[in-house]
């Protein structure tokens, strides 16, 4: 199968070249890769630069439209239409990349056997462990059956159904629902670790903080589902500031009517879907 990678990188000299390096040594290569260097103000493009010489298959785009300061969501999704708008569209999917991640080798082809054995999902990819002491966890700020961010793959189809990404904060869970609305499955692999270099959120400020509760308000979650969802995340986190910036982002996404990622309908069903899995968890 044909699959293209996009990895938006802002001041990652201190991880792309393990992450280049892991992309080089995938048993399935892609058709192509693009670096989106987003107004990075480190050495990030020479680096890359000096894989892209040794690679054919591999490419650099320069991005200096954005700010330097680092916020997730919105300015990562635009950086990675610069990188999808220089490709065609003759792919079987395709993969949003972070920057600072390490691969096992056969992790695209394995993403590639699960797209060609069945084409309901939608989403696929492993789970996202990070460093502790001498050994790998799992970073548990998601549910298991959730890909990550960091390393997300779209079928064609699905892509396409989905409208792409959403240029907002919270595009990694919107995507998700989405695909769950046009009938698609998300199916994380268990036996795919995947090495995340910098732990998520680690950079974030508190702007970038509560950007979180904006994100569950322009999905349309509401407020009790964002109280819930919030707290648990606050709990795995074990950090109840995270509650905190959680609903002060969502009340000022409101007063300021931030418009909604999603139609009314769609919402209708995210909030149908998100109370089915608290009933779930709930015993209920």
């Amino acid at each position: 199968m044909d699959y293209y990678i996009i990895i938006p990188a802002h001041n990652e000299a201190q991880f792309i070249t393990r992450t280049l390096h892991s992309v080089e040594e995938q048993t399935l290569l892609p058709k192509k890769l693009v670096v989106v260097n987003d107004n990075s103000t480190d050495n990030t493009p020479e680096i890359v630069t000096g894989f892209v010489a040794k690679h054919p298959w591999a490419e650099i785009i320069n991005n200096t439209d954005t700010p330097s300061e680092h916020l997730p969501g919105g300015k990562v999704v635009r950086a990675f239409y610069k990188g999808l708008n220089t490709l065609d569209n003759n792919y079987d999917f395709i993969v949003k990349m972070d920057a600072d991640v390490i691969l096992p080798s056969d992790y695209f082809a394995t993403i590639a056997d699960t797209f060609r054995n069945d084409d309901t999902i939608g989403i696929a990819g492993g789970l996202v462990h990070i460093q502790q002491d001498d050994h790998w966890t799992y970073e548990a700020i998601a549910d298991k059956n959730h890909v990550r961010g960091p390393v997300k793959a779209y079928s064609k189809t699905c892509f396409e159904k989905i409208g792409g990404l959403r240029p907002a904060i919270g595009w990694d869970t919107a995507d998700t629902l989405l695909a769950k609305y046009h009938g698609f499955r998300i199916y994380t692999d268990h036996n795919l670790k995947i090495k995340h270099l910098r732990p998520t959120g680690g950079s974030y400020t508190q702007k970038a903080r509560r950007l979180q509760g904006q994100a569950m308000y322009t999905m349309r979650y509401g407020l009790l589902i964002t109280f819930i969802a919030s707290a648990k995340t606050a709990w795995r986190q074990k950090k109840w500031s995270t509650l905190g910036y959680n609903l002060r982002g969502y009340f000022s996404a409101r007063k300021q009517g931030i418009p909604f990622l999603v139609t009314e309908k769609e919402g209708r069903f995210i909030r149908k879907y998100r109370w089915q899995g608290i009933l779930k968890k709930l015993g209920l």
